[in-house]
């Protein structure tokens, strides 16, 4: 266990916490409920920005930016949505501060606005309020857009990461000139989100649809990836909404049709968050630190070296000059960490905290042997290797690396949902097991609700490769056409 981090046998919660923050990634702000993501925490959130936005790109989406203010009347017109988020919402009611006179800064009363304004918790209203102005006609559809933004939802409970009062996202809004154009697209985001989870993060995924009463507000279908923490906990890593007309009817977006009708325009929205980094916390890390899967890591391949004399430095680093190099041009990032205020010993332990996937120690008896040792953060093994071909190795390696740490996840997630028949075993597994729960349940509101207010649990989703089969609610003893998965979660 490393130094200042609560083992996650002790106290899960804690153990994260301390990660989060031992590990630089993140550390909580002067301001309530708000987090600074530190650098090396947003090197990592740029990674996952850079491959998330080249696939938006490659499937034909385009960047743009619209407001962080909301004028409030925009979340009158669709009920349903402002619902949902009424209860998050900042809203500015002044544009102006004033010296009280005494040495004080208060809010100037004189200064009121004639409308409030909502801080973006999402901006669905603002953009098919904007969108309104883009489309005429079906030869101005589809839209395909996507933001990288700020939004603020006003939690009370806060966790870094996970649920925090602002969070950096990105929201798709997308609009259709028919339902079944809109549907294909957001099953198409959805599977962009569970590839990037599955291949990058390493983090396997269930692919579903929300019941109706998780669905995201004013949203006739959400579908979603669920994944399983080390804790047994469910965490929702990324949705993608099939939003209807609701939007176009609230804010009259219509298009005119090849056939010359006057239509309602069909929609989508998806996103996913920061919350992406607390999944790769906990999927992976252990008690010593981070653990990166290599695709994600902005740091691959640590380099430290070991002398005693400016000669035996020197030696290394012709070395090492010519090997990063190999490295680099196979688009690997690599640290050659030669500070000379600290210990070889020390800089082992750090990197193994921010989860370097690859540590490449080199000696002045390494460069007579004509070896390096290799030390995998994974599986916290070493072995000493030849210098020849080592770049070679190495790139193997890192792809061997990513492929265990998603073994490893996925075996654990399997290990993980459990069919249960009763009631009982369902309270069971809940508490002596955890994990995803697959059981019949009669598909209504009041059940759900009544689950969750006495386990705590709900349900995560209704897989996509669901399967029909005739049973009874293990709740009420009603018919129920097929199992729906349910779990405890972040």
């Amino acid at each position: 266990m490393s130094k200042g981090i609560t083992s996650r046998s002790e106290d899960y919660s804690q153990w994260y916490n301390d990660l989060v923050i031992k590990a630089d990634l993140a550390e909580y702000s002067a301001v309530r409920g708000c987090m600074v993501i530190k650098p090396y925490g947003y090197a990592i959130w740029e990674r996952m920005q850079s491959i998330l936005d080249k696939r938006f790109k490659e499937t034909g989406h385009s960047n743009a930016y619209f407001p962080l203010f909301i004028p409030k009347s925009f979340f009158s017109k669709e009920a349903s949505h402002v619902e949902g988020f009424a209860t998050e919402c900042a809203v500015v009611t002044h544009y102006r501060l004033k010296n009280d006179g005494t040495g004080n800064i208060v809010v100037d009363e004189d200064a009121k606005l004639e409308e409030e304004l909502i801080v973006r918790p999402t901006s669905e209203t603002i953009i098919w309020n904007t969108y309104k102005g883009w489309i005429e006609s079906y030869r101005d559809l589809p839209i395909l857009v996507n933001q990288w933004a700020n939004v603020v939802r006003w939690e009370m409970r806060t966790r870094l990461f996970l649920r925090t009062a602002e969070f950096l996202w990105q929201e798709g809004h997308t609009a259709h000139a028919t339902a079944e154009e809109a549907i294909a697209e957001a099953k198409q985001m959805l599977e962009v989100y569970a590839e990037f989870a599955e291949k990058t993060l390493a983090v396997p995924v269930i692919r579903g649809r929300k019941t109706e009463n998780e669905r995201f507000a004013g949203a006739l279908e959400t579908f979603t990836i669920e994944a399983l923490m080390q804790d047994g906990k469910a965490l929702q890593a990324g949705t993608s909404h099939f939003l209807g007309q609701n939007f176009a009817k609230a804010f009259d977006v219509k298009f005119t049709s090849k056939e010359g009708k006057q239509e309602y325009v069909w929609a989508t929205s998806w996103g996913v968050s920061t919350r992406l980094m607390g999944a790769l916390i906990m999927a992976h890390s252990d008690d010593k630190g981070l653990v990166l899967p290599p695709r994600l890591a902005p740091i691959q391949v640590v380099i430290v070296p070991i002398y005693k004399t400016d000669e035996e430095k020197a030696n290394i680093d012709a070395y090492v000059e010519k090997l990063s190099a190999e490295l680099k041009a196979n688009d690997i990032s690599v640290k050659y960490d030669d500070r000379d205020t600290q210990r070889p010993g020390f800089k082992f332990a750090e990197w193994e905290l921010k989860g370097v996937p690859l540590r490449v120690a080199i000696g002045a008896r390494d460069m007579q042997n004509g070896t390096v040792e290799l030390a995998r953060r994974d599986t916290q093994t070493k072995e000493t290797v030849s210098q020849e071909g080592l770049s070679t190795r190495i790139v193997a390696l890192l792809q061997e690396i990513q492929e265990t740490i998603y073994q490893k996840a996925l075996k654990f997630r399997d290990e993980h949902i459990t069919e249960v028949n009763s009631y009982e075993e369902f309270k069971e597994v809940l508490e002596t097991k955890g994990g995803f729960i697959s059981c019949h349940w009669d598909g209504t509101v009041e059940t759900e609700k009544r689950v969750k207010e006495e386990t705590k649990a709900t349900t995560r989703c209704i897989p996509l490769d669901f399967q029909e089969e005739e049973g009874v609610c293990i709740f009420t003893g009603k018919p129920s056409k097929g199992r729906v998965l349910f779990a405890k979660a972040y």
